[in-house]
């Protein structure tokens, strides 16, 4: 899938990535085939006797902290059924269920699921949805009626892209999120707001070979740069009712808020969030997690999800710390699905209306489908893994392909491993070059790197961390690119939680 040029130097440089990429993927699985081999070799011999997965879930148990005090009488039945089935009792032998379930309430149980009766752990970006197994971070509140979380990140990195095209720079990166729910009348009533400090690296972003889109100053194209996020990235609010312990109907409406399309936003997922650097494949998958202008309806059904969002097609302009004008012009539709605690999927199909702020007679149909796998494994590890296909079809224009793969193996929360390989076909990168103008290229990339959290506490952790990419380019654009294009960052990170 993804096709490199093995040349002299730079194929002895490439085989190492992609043997560390094929390390994050295959050692995880042989630990977690191993550990099932020797559970079920000692369960040969002990008969009866109680499954080492259920006396994990005993000590999980064991250790959780005293219930909090019964929900205030004023609470409706329905939010108190709400509380109930967000949390259920793990089935047996599921331990890890189980850690995912004291994971979302350890911080004080205070905080159900947004949009239905299933776990916390499962919610993304937006409405999307990630595993059930995924790790919920955050820090708790209780003010009155309302229940209160915030989460962030924060990067200080130096960037070095290589190449005539490339630069070097230093930026930050992350974001900050408060989140709130409260009941009300017979559903719960949710608020939610994310910055970014983006917008102070300046409006061209930060270097990126094979990036493109959205525009610095309104004239030019952003070409082998990452724009920056907008300041404020979402202002949302959600409502919900439950109907059953397994069904709910949901609205949700932002200024700036994220439509029903595409994957969870890969600064949400556990498999791209460590990773400093967004995918080249962005404006294929996730771009529209920041639109100004969204209202979204659903429908939960056991583990299904089916939503339908209107929202503004248009992407944020240069102008990054506004608010800009709402218009529901565009819309979108998405059906996701859990079918354990495991793996998320979903696909997903919309249509902009003018997206490009450079090309506003362009409309897009975008269809994208995505698969995303987390587990823990070992003693206090998680490996997770998203595969994710994009198409945009351009109106007028080509249709355009891109396919990523990326993972991650957390390491005892102190040592992260992380990779990426994407495969996207550009037809802006030459847009001001003569005689390749217009052309669409097949570039492939893969980015490998970690991190090392040396200071850690209760509700923070700070590391170093770096990460290195090669790129693999089509003959005809090489003389522009470079020879060697060997990139790299190296940064420091902040989270808390």
């Amino acid at each position: 899938m993804f096709p490199f040029p093995f040349h002299r130097g730079r194929g002895r440089i490439l085989s190492i990535l992609l043997g560390s990429a094929a390390v994050l993927i295959v050692i995880p699985t042989a630990v977690h085939a191993q550990q099932t081999a020797q559970h079920d070799h000692a369960a040969s011999h002990q008969a009866p006797a109680v499954s080492s997965s259920d006396h994990a879930a005993h000590r999980h148990h064991a250790a959780r902290p005293p219930r909090s005090r019964p929900a205030r009488k004023t609470a409706t039945r329905a939010h108190q059924r709400r509380a109930t089935s967000a949390t259920p009792a793990p089935a047996a032998g599921h331990a890890g269920h189980d850690m995912a379930m004291h994971a979302a309430a350890g911080h004080g149980g205070h905080m159900a699921a947004w949009l239905g009766p299933y776990a916390m752990t499962r919610e993304g970006s937006g409405t999307s949805w990630v595993p059930d197994a995924t790790p919920h971070e955050g820090m708790h509140q209780k003010l009155g009626d309302w229940s209160v979380m915030t989460h962030g990140a924060l990067n200080l990195i130096y960037d070095r892209q290589a190449g005539p095209r490339g630069a070097g720079q230093t930026f930050a990166s992350g974001m900050l999120m408060v989140m709130g729910q409260r009941p009300l009348g017979d559903g719960t009533l949710g608020l939610r707001a994310m910055l970014s400090p983006e917008p102070f690296m300046g409006a061209s972003g930060y270097p990126l070979l094979l990036a493109v889109g959205e525009t610095a100053d309104g004239r030019h194209h952003l070409v082998d740069r990452q724009h920056p996020h907008d300041l404020f990235m979402e202002m949302a609010a959600t409502y919900s009712v439950n109907l059953s312990k397994t069904s709910s109907v949901f609205v949700y409406g932002g200024l700036p808020g994220e439509p029903a399309l595409g994957p969870p936003a890969f600064m949400h997922r556990t498999s791209g969030m460590d990773n400093p650097e967004a995918p080249i494949s962005h404006h294929w998958l996730d771009s529209t997690h920041i639109t100004f202008g969204v209202v979204t309806a659903g429908m939960v059904v056991d583990n299904w999800k089916f939503e339908a969002s209107a929202f503004r097609g248009r992407e944020p302009d240069q102008y990054r710390y506004d608010i800009e004008r709402p218009t529901l012009d565009s819309f979108a539709g998405r059906v996701s699905w859990n079918p354990s605690r495991e793996w998320s999927l979903q696909v997903s199909y919309g249509q902009l209306n003018s997206p490009e702020q450079l090309a506003p007679t362009m409309n897009e149909n975008r269809l994208t489908a995505s698969a995303i796998y987390t587990t823990p494994f070992g003693d206090g590890h998680l490996w997770s893994t998203t595969l994710a296909w994009g198409r945009k079809m351009l109106r007028p224009g080509d249709t355009l392909d891109a396919f990523l793969l990326e993972s991650s193996v957390i390491l005892k929360d102190n040592v992260t491993l992380f990779m990426r390989a994407e495969r996207v076909d550009q037809n802006e990168l030459m847009h001001d070059v003569l005689g390749l103008d217009g052309k669409t290229f097949t570039v492939n990339k893969v980015s490998v790197g970690g991190i090392y959290d040396f200071i850690r506490t209760e509700r923070t952790k700070f590391g170093i961390g770096g990460l290195v990419s090669r790129y693999g380019l089509p003959e005809e654009i090489k003389a522009e690119y470079g020879r060697d294009l060997t990139s790299y960052m190296l940064f420091g990170r902040l989270k808390f939680f």
